[in-house]
């Protein structure tokens, strides 16, 4: 049963964020906000806010193991198997401003978090920090965006327009759906650990993690299905600063997580992932099959790490 209830709660985070996104993207455009700042922000919360429930949940509840390996696991599956599966299925031309801008971001943000860990713990100053970096990011990232924006298509927000009382009611309902499910998760994740005799850090860095980015690789896959398979890169790498930043930001401020060897050792592989990514796309601007069979192939490498270990 509480297999069954785990998944439950995965469908209700997963959702939960879908129904969140449409309720405030339709508001956002009522407003006339312009798209792209509707995609940088509401939509990027939307898929991250399954691993925000998990890790902010878990450090409430004193599982500190399961709130950091979860944002660590996800984004160690973004890299690897969502930009990887995305490859496999059409082979795609890199954004240059992508390698420019987000990968390095992402490979300062891991290293930060690095640098963070060493004390065996994060706390509010930590936060804090995350938070900062975060913002200074994002206004980056809208300046950048806003200056290669092309003119709004007025026709495609109209169709996305819903009646404030219908969004109103899908924020509710998704915010409601997200709590529950992260809560159900938690709870149900460390139960299977305990029963088993697995660390929570395994189980956060394979069940959950793995639960919690089903957002960002079905929207990828779908994307790929489409022949926008460039989109996949900037979704996981976009994601993997969300979720360092925003989340480890937001968790360790509600209260402070302890952090262990294991978890070192993990955030570790996530900077040589990082750099091995980033010097991938420098080498050459197309994601190919074998590119993407070899993220897939280091994936399943480090399954097999984590389990034996």
């Amino acid at each position: 049963m509480a297999y069954i209830v785990l998944l439950i709660g995965m469908a209700l985070l997963i959702k939960g964020a879908d129904l969140f996104v449409d309720g405030s993207a339709s508001i956002a455009y009522q407003f006339h906000i312009p798209t792209f700042i509707v995609g940088l922000t509401i939509v990027a919360l939307g898929t991250s806010l399954p691993e925000l429930s998990v890790s902010v949940t878990a450090s409430l509840a004193g599982s500190n193991e399961l709130a950091l390996s979860n944002v660590i696991g996800s984004n160690i599956f973004n890299t690897l198997v969502v930009v990887g599966c995305s490859a496999l299925m059409r082979p795609f031309l890199i954004d240059r401003q992508i390698v420019k801008r987000d990968l390095l971001w992402n490979i300062l943000i891991t290293f930060v978090l690095l640098l963070a860990v060493f004390n065996h713990r994060l706390n509010w100053i930590n936060g804090v920090c995350f938070l900062v970096l975060l913002t200074v990011y994002i206004v980056t990232l809208v300046r950048d965006t806003k200056a290669h924006e092309p003119k709004e298509n007025d026709e495609d927000d109209e169709a996305k327009i819903m009646p404030v009382p219908k969004s109103v009611a899908l924020i509710c309902v998704g915010v409601a759906g997200i709590i529950l499910g992260g809560n159900l998760v938690v709870d149900n994740a460390t139960w299977i650990a305990q029963t088993w005799g697995m660390s929570e850090t395994l189980v956060g860095l394979t069940i959950v993690s793995v639960g919690t980015s089903l957002p960002e690789l079905v929207t990828s896959m779908v994307a790929a299905k489409k022949g926008e398979s460039g989109l996949s890169l900037g979704n996981a790498i976009g994601s993997n600063i969300m979720n360092i930043t925003f989340i480890l930001g937001v968790a360790s401020l509600s209260s402070t997580i302890q952090v262990t060897a294991l978890n070192l050792i993990d955030i570790v592989i996530l900077c040589v992932i990082a750099v091995f990514l980033y010097f991938m796309t420098m080498r050459s601007e197309k994601m190919s099959r074998a590119r993407g069979l070899l993220m897939l192939c280091a994936y399943i490498v480090y399954a097999i790490y984590i389990v034996w270990r």
